[in-house]
């Protein structure tokens, strides 16, 4: 009887050894993903590797809730020998991980209970679960799942209305002011909003109010716009008309 369930205690780690060699692998390969190949990783990858790391566990738990698997906690390891040395089989088991079992490290690989830090966390804990009413506690669990509800219902939207939304808040914001666009080329290019005053020197006869330009250059002519009864009372010099055209691009909104 007592070999019988010895053997069966064996093939019980044996198995539980070889479950939790693949979890280990499962996670060595994530973790390497996320530190080597995070610019090309997908969220439907990541959800798929978590998907198989708790496949794995829920594996495990079904195999220790197993009719047939003992009870390890019946099972107390006893250290034999302990030695400030190192261990090369020891360290060989264990990955280089263990590679002395000394009385240091004993009280933590073989511990079956929390640290002595987080038990204190714990009572703390529960002590001020205890303190809180039934009344608050319902309050806060409320508050917290209409948190989550409202993240979920954020991260539910699709990426592409989001976008959407936030071009058309860019859009919606004007960068220039019209008004004062349409002054600045209505008085480049028509002098409008100009204060009427005259070049010194004596008037040319025929122009009345206007006087003489440079000595050589072109001169401004009358130039009615719109559809008044006046016609244009001359041609206008090709450069001013390539000056105002180029004056008006400048102020457009556009070229801003």
């Amino acid at each position: 009887m007592q070999q019988r369930e010895e053997k069966q205690l064996e093939a019980s780690v044996e198995s539980l050894i070889t479950r939790v060699a693949h979890l280990k692998n499962a996670l060595l390969s994530f973790i390497y993903k996320l530190e080597n190949e995070f610019e090309r990783l997908t969220w439907p990858s990541v959800l798929d590797n978590f998907a198989l790391l708790s496949g794995q566990l829920n594996t495990i738990n079904k195999l220790l809730r197993n009719e047939k698997t003992p009870s390890f906690r019946n099972q107390v390891i006893i250290p034999l020998l302990l030695s400030p040395d190192r261990d090369e089989e020891l360290a060989k088991l264990t990955e280089q991980r263990v590679p002395v079992f000394s009385h240091e490290i004993v009280p933590d690989h073989l511990r079956t209970k929390p640290d002595p830090e987080v038990e204190e966390q714990e009572k703390l804990l529960s002590a001020e679960a205890a303190r809180i009413g039934p009344e608050v506690a319902q309050k806060q669990i409320q508050t917290l799942n209409k948190l989550c509800s409202n993240l979920l219902e954020k991260l539910n939207n699709p990426r592409d209305d989001r976008d959407a939304e936030s071009a058309a808040m860019r859009q919606s914001k004007p960068s220039f002011n019209p008004t004062d666009t349409n002054a600045l080329v209505g008085a480049v290019a028509f002098g409008k909003g100009l204060s009427k005053c005259r070049p010194p020197g004596p008037v040319a006869p025929g122009h009345p109010g206007q006087g003489p330009m440079i000595s050589g250059g072109p001169t401004l002519q009358q130039v009615t716009i719109g559809g008044g009864s006046g016609q244009q009372a001359g041609k206008m010099p090709s450069s001013i008309k390539t000056n105002i055209k180029s004056a008006s691009s400048s102020m457009h909104p556009y070229n801003r």
